[in-house]
């Protein structure tokens, strides 16, 4: 289940939030190491780095109880941005191709584009789901590898067939885990305008029911004083008559 906006801590400096401010600041690093002196060893390095501190901070911040609210922003977006800069570096050196980009970029965009929609309703950013966490892992994995296959040898045939099965199935568990995303919010959305529709509707039959139990009410009483009410004072009864049968007047 998504949680309220406010439910997450508002602090920024903590251990797992440093972690991941030092993700982000690599990330040029390691797209200047991979397009300009094309120092594949030395952007892997920057890369490990990147994934061994992405899982470092969420032990942290589970074992220390430092969760916030910008920790659970920066910390996918970290994700999301390595895999871009990565896609980005191994587009621009023709070592995968463009509609591999262009199918996980669109993901992403997706979901950013789902935000303001949630955030209408009151919640914030979905939770990471097991699926997104096993994508992004199988991504990261076959980065690296992609970018060995470039060299000539058994390693390169190697990790050219590991990585493109890694990209393969990221891919795919990326977009599931997309999938499951849209459900539970379209779930959570739906949970809401049915908790709102009941108080609207309790409402505005209070009116009417008041109403028409006062009609019936007043017509009931008028009934009840027509039936026990006696001729008025200014009647004079049934006429009379006279020995020859006429009616005499009043």
């Amino acid at each position: 289940m998504a949680i309220r906006s406010n439910a997450a801590s508002d602090r920024v400096w903590t251990v797992p939030n440093v972690l991941s401010m030092l993700r982000l600041a690599g990330i040029p690093v390691f797209l200047w190491l991979v397009l300009v002196p094309q120092a594949d060893w030395w952007a892997l390095g920057v890369l490990a780095f990147a994934g061994v501190s992405d899982w470092l901070d969420g032990k942290i911040a589970r074992a220390w109880n430092q969760t916030s609210r910008l920790g659970t922003l920066l910390d996918p977006m970290a994700d999301r941005l390595y895999i871009f800069a990565a896609l980005l570096g191994l587009v621009v050196r023709d070592i995968v191709p463009w509609w591999l980009m262009a199918v996980l970029v669109l993901r992403d965009v997706l979901i950013v584009a789902a935000l303001p929609v949630l955030r209408h309703y009151g919640y914030g950013p979905l939770p990471v789901n097991f699926a997104g966490k096993a994508a992004t892992l199988c991504l990261l994995y076959s980065f690296p590898l992609l970018f060995i296959a470039v060299y000539e040898g058994m390693a390169g045939d190697v990790a050219r067939i590991i990585g493109w099965a890694f990209a393969i199935w990221g891919t795919a568990i990326y977009w599931w885990a997309g999938l499951l995303y849209a459900v539970q919010g379209l779930r959570l959305i739906g949970q809401t305008r049915r908790a709102d529709r009941p108080s609207g509707a309790d409402t505005d039959s209070a009116p009417r029911s008041a109403a028409t139990t006062t009609g019936h009410g007043a017509g009931q009483q008028d009934r009840a004083e027509a039936e026990t009410s006696g001729p008025r004072s200014g009647d004079s009864g049934p006429p009379s008559s006279d020995r020859k049968g006429a009616t005499s007047p009043p």
